[in-house]
């Protein structure tokens, strides 16, 4: 029996499901095992474009949507997304903390962060922001200065972002370069926001390695590396009472076609690998005619579903004799990958980012530096079935051990609950 006090949490969050990313599901994940540990646990998520505040239900929990007005003109849409929201949601979110008698506020993206940490001084509790990608060191949240290109940005110089400009903007690049003042002041603005909060979580190792490196205002930030949660057991559930969705062995990809998920380089690996399975490809973006075509072209038999349900994308994964995962992006912990590791399907990656915390070459799956590599390595895959199930076993056994949600909560209720013993550096 636990003898630790319950907490009241309010998490802030950008997104939250039935209809969201990795990041909304990965934020549901940690609310329903606060839940399950016996907090209490308070949910808002701000909602551009939304005539009026509302309240929502999912799964058991309450979502509080604050409203906001968010025009669809670039840069003028992110500063009413940014300087503008700020100031309103932390007056709601100090509102709701008051009325709910909030111990401390969790703020999950770049939308809440800056807001939860302003309410938390206002209230005088903790505040705790979740880092899951580069939104406080890159104003595109990504470090990827040319979206055409594998190379990292090195920092946001004022040079570096008019480079960031010009694949984005087009013919209207010298347009838009008045605009770096207000983006490299909104960096810094984010960054100020963050070094005001009482602990920064960092969903990998490489995350809070280059948070640090990259940003002097979070050198003296308590940085903590702690994972997305998985709901291992619910995962595995659910993938068995569905259907398999096809008969015979099929490799597929799961996530965004864009170039820093490595759209352009899945059917390369595909041709290298001269791969005899059909390959499924759910998701969507703007690489999707590009890679209909080559396959045409390439005779390859490449299925693009476009984007499913949950449901039916999880299915997907879970029948699949292997997952090629060819991002290039600096992934921060890809929900792709704890996913397929958790069901136990046999993984191709490229290695990025805090893509090692789950695959270990050689140990839980292949990773790989060049799309040749990753090519090779699907190959081996098809042809080695002993070592993809060997790789495949060990993955789930990783994930369980690491990543599942009871442990990861626990994990985050021990951090708050130093937090709340230190007082917070609002209180």
């Amino acid at each position: 029996m636990r003898q630790q006090a319950l907490m009241r949490i309010l998490i802030a969050t950008d997104a939250y499901p039935p209809v969201c990313g990795g990041s909304g599901w990965s934020t549901y994940e940690l609310g329903r095992a606060l839940q399950a540990r016996g907090h209490g646990v308070t949910l808002v998520q701000p909602r551009p474009g939304a005539l009026s505040d509302a309240v929502r239900e999912y799964d058991g929990l309450s979502v509080r949507e604050v409203a906001f007005p968010a025009p669809s003109i670039p840069f003028i849409r992110n500063y009413a997304k940014n300087e503008r929201l700020w100031p309103r949601l932390a007056a709601r979110l100090c509102d709701i903390a008051r009325a709910e008698r909030i111990d401390l506020i969790h703020a999950q993206h770049t939308l809440t962060a800056p807001a939860a940490v302003e309410a938390g001084r206002s209230l005088g509790i903790p505040v705790v922001c979740t880092v899951r990608d580069y939104w406080p060191v890159c104003y595109w949240s990504t470090l990827i200065h040319d979206p055409a290109s594998p190379t990292l940005c090195p920092s946001c110089t004022r040079a570096m972002m008019a480079r960031c400009l010009r694949p984005r903007t087009g013919v209207a690049w010298p347009v838009a370069l008045p605009v770096i003042p207000y983006m490299r002041a909104n960096l810094r603005r984010k960054q100020h926001a963050l070094a005001g909060a009482d602990a920064v979580v960092a969903v990998s190792s490489v995350m809070a390695d280059d948070l640090r490196a990259r940003s002097s205002l979070l050198h003296s930030v308590r940085i903590e590396v702690i994972p997305n949660p998985v709901d291992v057991a619910g995962l595995r559930r659910g993938a068995a009472a569905a259907p398999r969705p096809m008969a015979g062995p099929y490799a597929v990809f799961v996530g965004k076609l864009e170039h820093n998920k490595g759209a352009d380089y899945l059917l390369p690996a595909v041709e290298r690998a001269a791969l005899p399975w059909p390959l499924i490809v759910v998701g969507d973006g703007a690489r999707r005619g590009a890679i209909e075509q080559a396959a045409r072209a390439a005779g390859r038999d490449v299925r693009v579903l476009g984007w499913q349900t949950r449901e039916t994308a999880l299915a997907w994964l879970a029948g699949a004799s292997l997952l090629v995962f060819p991002s290039y992006g600096p992934e921060s912990l890809s929900r792709v990958l704890l996913e397929a590791a958790a069901l136990g399907v046999p993984i191709a990656a490229m290695d990025t980012g805090g893509t090692r915390d789950i695959v270990q070459h050689g140990a839980t799956g292949l990773l790989s530096s060049t799309p040749e590599a990753l090519g090779d390595d699907v190959a081996r895959l098809v042809a080695d079935r002993p070592l993809a199930d060997r790789l495949a076993s060990a993955a789930r056994a990783h994930v369980e051990a690491r990543f599942d949600a009871p442990s990861v909560a626990a994990r985050i209720e021990a951090l708050y609950q130093d937090l709340q013993s230190r007082g917070g550096r609002h209180a």
